[in-house]
């Protein structure tokens, strides 16, 4: 029989897919409403308490949490259609977006709704990933998945971007009120464009959704790979993240004005697009594969050189080099996806994105930490380190089979 993941797709037969573009377009507005929404508490938190602690907190809220959900709730993801989970799932960031409107919260309480509806986020991104599995097949499903990251990636950049302008001009309070409408649409868009008609599945025993939760992911965690390359797509994040959360001390340290620490910002996802779109468009699925250990070893060998004082292009080049090379993920996609047992392919996807982004919250604090006894160069620089160590560690999970 004919591997369907040999023959490389095009991103134009991804798109001629009437439920990959639901799915874009919902996800393209709900990480952007997401992240004008960090923003925009972060502006709130910061002006009722001067304390940046609860100011960085506000930022990274979305991110904790969801480890709660992914560990007792992401059996949701294969009980109820995608459908009405995804639509569920923005309808309820919209009410947050409008009770955080006109509630008038204290800080606490406007904390603690983020984080419970954050709690909720593995099962949508679950749901989504399950209807990618099966709208698309073969390398196509290859490049959704990577069109959905880059997606997330562009939809951060913009929502950053245009958060600080967007909440000087209109205040926080009708800033949460556009994150609500930009929520609503997206529900809308899932609501009617998404499949109306399909089956749910009955994978596990029954019991409640804790307890089915828990018991599925035990038994991904048994499945053969899963474990392996879950750590291989997340680990490998944690520093990623931790070397972009260094960057403006690091910048306000080498004395670089707004614009330059602007551009630093904005580098690793730059090269994020641009990694994920060449590597997706002009390389075969087998070659994918084998570029997985090469560009790990990108991803984390330009931090090292940031241990000297560089200047500013070359700090912006090791930053979208750093980015490109999280274009591994691509060789890895098929290898989860064959590895998740398919009456758990929702709670699998749940538990991956649950994984990456704990990591991805913890990596920015373990290595923050250590920016507190060393020089912000020397912190970035162990981030690397750490990368390359783990990668290869990794390196007999990332490698092709066969």
């Amino acid at each position: 029989m004919t591997d369907p993941f040999a023959t490389k797709a095009t991103y134009g037969q991804v798109f001629a897919v009437p439920q990959f573009r639901a799915v874009f377009a919902a996800r393209l507005l709900g990480v952007m409403s997401d992240t004008l929404r960090a923003v925009a508490l972060a502006v709130l938190v910061y002006r009722q308490t001067s304390s940046p602690l609860l100011t960085a907190l506000a930022i990274t809220i979305n991110f904790l949490p969801q480890a709660a959900g992914g560990l007792f709730l992401a059996a949701m993801a294969d009980r109820f259609t995608p459908r009405t989970l995804i639509t569920a799932g923005y309808a309820l960031q919209c009410a947050a977006g409008l009770v955080l409107a006109f509630a008038d919260l204290p800080v606490a309480l406007s904390l603690l709704l983020v984080a419970a509806v954050a709690c909720l986020t593995p099962i949508t991104t679950g749901s989504t990933a399950r209807v990618l599995a099966e709208a698309l097949s073969g390398d196509a499903y290859v490049l959704g998945r990577s069109l959905s990251y880059v997606v997330a990636v562009g939809a951060q950049m913009v929502g950053m971007a245009a958060g600080g302008a967007l909440v000087a001009w209109l205040d926080v309070d009708r800033t949460m009120l556009v994150t609500a409408g930009t929520h609503l649409l997206a529900a809308v868009i899932s609501l009617l464009f998404l499949a109306r008609a399909e089956a749910v599945r009955t994978g596990g025993t029954g019991g409640s959704i804790v307890r089915r939760a828990l018991r599925g992911n035990a038994e991904l965690l048994r499945s053969p790979g899963v474990a392996k390359l879950i750590a291989a797509q997340c680990l490998p994040a944690a520093y990623l993240a931790a070397t972009g959360s260094l960057l403006i001390p690091y910048a306000a340290l080498r004395g670089f004005g707004p614009a330059q620490t602007g551009v630093l910002l904005a580098a690793t996802s730059a090269g994020m697009l641009v990694g994920d779109v060449v590597v997706g468009r002009a390389f075969a699925p087998i070659t994918r594969e084998r570029l997985v250990l090469p560009l790990l070893l990108v991803m984390g060998a330009p931090s090292l050189a940031l241990v000297a004082d560089l200047p500013h292009p070359a700090v912006v080049a090791a930053y979208v080099v750093t980015g490109v090379g999280s274009a591994y993920l691509l060789g890895l996609q098929r290898r989860f996806l064959e590895a998740v047992p398919a009456d758990l392919q929702g709670q699998g996807f749940a538990l991956l994105n649950t994984t990456t982004m704990t990591v991805q919250g913890v990596g920015p604090l373990v290595f923050g930490v250590v920016a507190e006894f060393l020089p912000t160069g020397h912190a970035i620089a162990l981030t690397g380190v750490g990368s390359v160590v783990t990668t290869l560690l990794l390196r007999n999970v990332v490698r092709p089979r066969g």
